[in-house]
């Protein structure tokens, strides 16, 4: 039998389809609760969207540890034969939710572990190093590949503007424009913390981690012809497939490993370990299997499990800790901060963010607040309330520092240089194929608005990654720089253009 539609307070409605009039052609009663109900839920019932990270989808599933890393740190979740629930949200990062999937752009790659000891959560990108290297510079970055304050339209020019005064940017704008710019599927791309983070053994140990979450799908890319035609064809290219995938049955994986560094290398290492727009070596730093993460379970509800989700970097379980990574430092609050302007002070009640381990805090009310808060609610007190034990977590896994107040890159080390690890790149990753592609989509991005002086800056941007490749791509341009558009050209109506041309 079907059931009865009821309001949200569970009362049965009259109809799903009339509102109460005075007589069948008599005007609307403001006194129709049902219908103000629907009215108004429906004018609420989006959130704002992310900044960045907007456009994106997402399924559980489940972590199993195969790999014994106890050795490098206590957390229950990396314990041996440990099996753990888990939600992973895959994104753009600059278009809005209704942009397309297709778009060249980084994809978020955001895990959260249900723990046993509470919420582990991984912010990371289907890339190992990012644009910036200081919090102070995020704001400013994400604005240069959004859309402009006078036309509302995304522009190249202040794009290639921000990167070419920022070259620290290099490395990552090298990955973004090669192949691995534009996954194929979503379940055919790498996922990493990008950012180091500290372990913590039972013993008291510390260590340097970074994370890898290899596909076991294979590695698979568009290229910027079959990302074109894709947001024409289907701009929700990556929800779809990973919805439909899942539902045949069809379940990605991935095997994290991490790569280790002894906690006092970090103090000698020949570049700075915490610096975002680096990776280690893997001949320094090798990768060590820790276990298997598989997607399973579609969201019933892409609002409230997907939309509502809400990751963040300070989630970190007994074993794990931050770094003197200074990004890593500044997400730590601007993600919470986001999250309390998005959904709401108590987002963490929220089923989807709501930990599986007991939760023994003393925050009270606020908007949407539902579990309830019993006296104690204050710190210290003497009335059987909770109490902190430091005797059984001890003090919070750390590093020394000193120094004078200064605002400054990190301190330079020998293997410093913001272009080496991109030139390394290009010339000792890429094959002639995938170089020349790279060039192809440079090329094709600066034609697209970049204007002088931009461009001559952008030139040798890629000059001090590889002169060779910023050769090719400066000739590149120029010899296409008085040319219309030839997807633009093809797609015009010849009928239309001759009546035009008569008129």
């Amino acid at each position: 039998m079907t059931e009865p539609t009821t309001t949200d307070a569970g009362i049965p409605v009259e109809s799903d389809e009339h509102s109460l009039t005075v007589g069948p052609d008599g005007p609307i009663l403001l006194q129709d609760s049902y219908l103000i109900e629907q009215m108004a839920q429906f004018n609420r019932e989006r959130v704002p969207e992310r900044q960045p990270h907007a456009k994106g989808s997402g399924a559980f599933g489940r972590f199993e540890v195969t790999g014994d890393v106890t050795a490098y740190t206590k957390a229950a979740v990396f314990q041996p034969g440990t099996k753990t629930d888990l939600l992973v949200r895959f994104s753009t990062v600059a278009g809005e939710r209704g942009s397309p999937d297709t778009w060249r752009d980084p994809r978020g790659f955001a895990v959260k572990f249900y723990t046993s000891e509470g919420n582990y959560d991984l912010v990371g990108n289907n890339t190992p190093v990012f644009f910036v290297r200081d919090p102070l510079k995020f704001q400013h970055f994400i604005r240069s590949q959004k859309r402009r304050a006078d036309n509302n339209l995304r522009d190249h020019d202040m794009q290639w503007d921000f990167w070419t005064l920022s070259p620290e940017s290099a490395h990552q704008v090298t990955w973004l424009m090669g192949d691995r710019g534009i996954p194929r599927t979503w379940r055919h791309m790498n996922g990493y913390s990008s950012h180091t983070f500290m372990w913590v053994n039972a013993a008291g140990e510390r260590f340097w981690v970074k994370y890898h979450f290899k596909t076991d799908q294979g590695v698979e890319c568009f290229t910027q012809d079959e990302a074109d035609q894709m947001a024409s064809a289907d701009t929700d290219y990556h929800t779809r497939d990973l919805y439909e995938a899942i539902e045949r049955g069809d379940h990605p994986s991935w095997t994290l490993k991490v790569q280790v560094m002894p906690f006092d290398d970090a103090k000698t290492y020949r570049f700075n370990p915490f610096d975002l727009t680096k990776v280690w070596p893997h001949g320094d730093h090798p990768l060590i299997d820790v276990g298997r993460m598989t997607l399973d379970r579609n969201p019933t509800d892409h609002h409230t499990e997907i939309e509502q989700a809400a990751f963040e970097p300070g989630n970190l379980v007994p074993g794990i800790g931050a770094s003197p990574d200074k990004m890593l430092l500044g997400r730590l609050f601007s993600y919470p901060d986001a999250h309390r302007y998005r959904i709401g002070a108590n987002y963490r009640q929220l089923p989807v963010n709501a930990p599986v381990a007991p939760v023994h805090s003393y925050s009270k009310d606020g908007a949407m607040r539902y579990t309830k808060v019993t006296d104690p609610v204050y710190a210290p007190n003497s009335k059987g309330g909770p109490r902190a034990d430091v005797a059984r977590y001890g003090q919070p896994a750390g590093w020394h520092t000193d120094g004078d107040l200064v605002r400054t890159a990190y301190t330079l080390r020998e293997d410093d240089d913001d272009f080496g690890q991109a030139g390394t790149m290009v010339r000792e990753v890429l094959d002639d194929d995938q170089r020349a592609r790279l060039a192809d989509n440079v090329v094709g991005h600066l034609l697209n608005g970049v204007s002088e002086p931009v461009l001559t800056r952008a030139f040798e941007y890629w000059r001090n990654v590889d002169k060779d490749l910023g050769d090719r791509i400066e000739a590149g341009v120029r010899a296409k720089q008085d040319e219309k558009d030839p997807k633009a050209a093809g797609q015009a109506n010849p009928a239309r253009s001759s009546m035009q041309r008569k008129a």
